[in-house]
């Protein structure tokens, strides 16, 4: 538990002192597609009325049972005069009260004991919800680990006149189980039955290692970026000191504040701190700000009944159209009391609407010197962050260009999207057989636009030692034939490197491809989980497209290993083509078929034959 002086520092007072177009790839080898996939815009318009489902489109109602996973909690609420705003539109402060008390009630519905909420994902608002209108909430254990869980939560309201249904947010939280004193709880394994289910599953331990290494790559960025702040000018713009919009507020923690515990509930300090956070958009914007988005509450330590609460808040930046507040929470245990606990602490953005329901143009910040120009270059770092994360991750497969461009700011949400794109396709259900040759067997699937392929088979090599063999594109040459050569470009970091991949296959220009290929490794997080090695075209302005290669490109594709033994594994490949791909699939089925088998099978070979010589290198280490 971090104290007072980390909470000081998050508020501000001192402590003390462009590739060419693809073209055909050459089967099971590349990891090639067609031409781009239209890209879509990412989010309706902030304060736009579109939906995602129409008036009379219903959603599941809450006590349909169907095929419910046994953690689920379904919880509706109607808006009453009390929840909302001077605007009459729900608090996000309450929002997030009941949105932690869902997640809550699911996650000890798993744990069978009292959990307590350890953090809340990032949060985009993408409406407002107005009185008389039912907020639906549907919370559900998406995976346990050890004695954490991670809770999805989907947040919707319904019109009751119209019937109409619009999604709001989406978030994630993790959940923390509570033995008796000095105890740990072991949580129990979840058992994901629907295909939702096993991809949010598969996916959790992306986004957890995501949320592992999101200080590092702040810390990152800001070591890359220059040391001297630069003020933003704006024509016209008035100029407002971060310190009159700082904000200070004490609470004292009653008996109706607690959780069955004993504990302040978790959502009622997210809702105080949001109410301060407000005040301090409001002092920058003099209007009534709205809250766009929040970035991850992470919390510290518990308080009790009886605690006094201070909260504090000060807007550290304002861009064109949105300001960043940061806000903590620091609690004692008596009026006297000078140590403080720092119990949590997050970033909220706002925004201000005109009448028609578009972002004002903001104010400039000045910051103070020291403290508050720290504050106001991370402010900065973080947004780039988020916009990258957001354009990412958060988009759905057909909304990403092919090939995104690669930096220091994206590497961690461009390799999660790299994993979590293979993971989603392995997950899949309606996976068709087509063909079976000796121990190679091909399945296709046909979804939307896409067509993708499965490839697999059993080889007698240890499932790690097949992990360390695939993983490096430099040696794919030795059983790929339409490899020609794969360079390392850059080591990111342990688990991903940047590969710029020549082909022998000729494009329908009659040249060779090339491919800036990010490879992302990952070994398993838990029993049952396969060793995963994902690739996906990047750019780099280091490698652009050059006149003498046609660009391709590739979605998604990779290996996935699972072991079936000690000295045997199942190694699967799986490549999604896009709608360029299908043209020449639908016209070579027999011959891509008899590539397929040809290339998976001289991978074996390949496996075997090098598999005593990677044991003896690891050994000599």
């Amino acid at each position: 538990m971090q104290r007072g002086q980390g909470a000081a520092e998050e508020i501000g007072e001192a402590p003390g002192k462009g590739s060419g177009a693809g073209a055909r790839p050459g089967a099971a080898g590349m990891e090639g597609t067609g031409r781009r996939v239209p890209r879509q815009s990412l989010r309706a318009p902030w304060g736009s009325t579109s939906c995602s489902r129409e008036p009379g489109e219903r959603e599941e109602a809450p006590g349909a049972m169907g095929s419910r996973s046994p953690t689920e909690v379904q919880m509706s609420q109607l808006v009453l005069p009390c929840h909302t705003n001077h605007r009459g539109e729900l608090s996000a402060g309450q929002l997030l009260k009941w949105i932690d008390t869902a997640a809550c009630l699911s996650a000890e519905r798993h744990a069978g004991c009292p959990c307590v909420t350890a953090s809340m994902d990032d949060i985009y608002f993408e409406h407002t919800i107005s009185v008389g209108q039912v907020v639906n909430i549907k919370a559900k254990v998406n995976r346990a680990f050890n004695s954490s869980m991670e809770v999805g939560i989907q947040v919707s309201y319904e019109d009751l006149s119209s019937g109409k249904h619009c999604s709001i947010c989406k978030a994630y939280a993790t959940f923390v189980a509570q033995g008796p004193p000095g105890t740990k709880v072991k949580l129990k394994p979840l058992a994901p039955q629907t295909e939702e289910e096993k991809i949010e599953h598969s996916i959790a331990a992306e986004r957890r290692r995501m949320r592992l290494v999101h200080k590092d790559t702040l810390k990152d960025l800001l070591t890359r970026s220059p040391r001297n702040t630069e003020l933003e000018t704006r024509d016209g713009s008035v100029v407002v000191p971060a310190e009159k919009t700082r904000v200070e507020s004490v609470e004292l923690v009653l008996p109706p504040h607690a959780n069955h515990q004993g504990n302040t509930f978790g959502g009622q300090i997210m809702a105080w701190m949001e109410n301060v956070a407000t005040i301090a958009a409001s002092r920058l914007c003099h209007a009534h700000p709205t809250l766009r988005a929040i970035e991850m509450f992470h919390f510290r330590g518990p308080s009790q009944v009886g605690d006094r609460l201070v909260l504090k808040a000060i807007v550290n930046n304002a861009f064109k159209n949105s300001m960043e507040v940061g806000v903590c929470a620091e609690a004692y245990d008596q009026e006297m009391s000078v140590s403080r606990r720092h119990i949590n602490s997050a970033f909220m953005t706002f925004v201000v609407l005109d009448e028609e329901g578009q972002p004002r143009t903001l104010p400039m910040v000045v910051p103070q010197p020291g403290d508050g120009e720290r504050r106001y270059r991370e402010a900065s770092a973080r947004k780039k962050i988020r916009l990258d994360r957001k354009y990412v991750v958060s988009c759905k497969q057909n909304e990403v260009p092919l090939s995104v461009p690669w930096d220091q700011s994206n590497k961690v949400y461009l390799s999660y999207n790299n994993v979590s794109a293979l993971k989603t396709l392995v997950a899949k259900a309606n996976w068709a057989l087509a063909r079976e040759k000796e121990k190679v067997r091909i399945y296709t699937l046909e979804e939307d636009k896409f067509l993708s392929f499965r490839i697999e088979m059993s080889v007698r090599i240890a499932a790690g030692q097949a992990f360390s063999l695939l993983s490096d594109l430099r040696r794919r040459h030795e059983w790929d034939r339409h490899y020609a050569s794969a360079e390392l470009v850059q080591q990111v970091d342990e688990d991903d490197a940047i590969y710029h991949v020549l082909s022998q296959t000729l494009s329908h220009e009659n040249k060779p491809q090339d491919f800036v290929i990010l490879a992302s490794r990952r070994k398993p997080c838990d029993k049952g989980d396969p060793y995963v090695v994902a690739f996906r075209s990047v750019t780099l302005p280091t490698h652009p497209a050059c006149p003498s290669f046609t660009r391709g490109e590739t979605l998604c594709s990779g290996f996935c290993v699972w072991p079936e033994g000690e000295e045997t594994s199942k190694v699967a490949y799986y490549n999604q083509a896009t709608p360029g791909y299908l043209a020449y699939v639908t016209t070579n089925v027999a011959g891509l078929s008899s590539d397929f088998c040809a290339t998976f099978e001289a991978c074996e070979r390949f496996l075997l034959k090098n598999k005593d010589d990677l044991i003896a290198r690891i050994r000599d280490l």
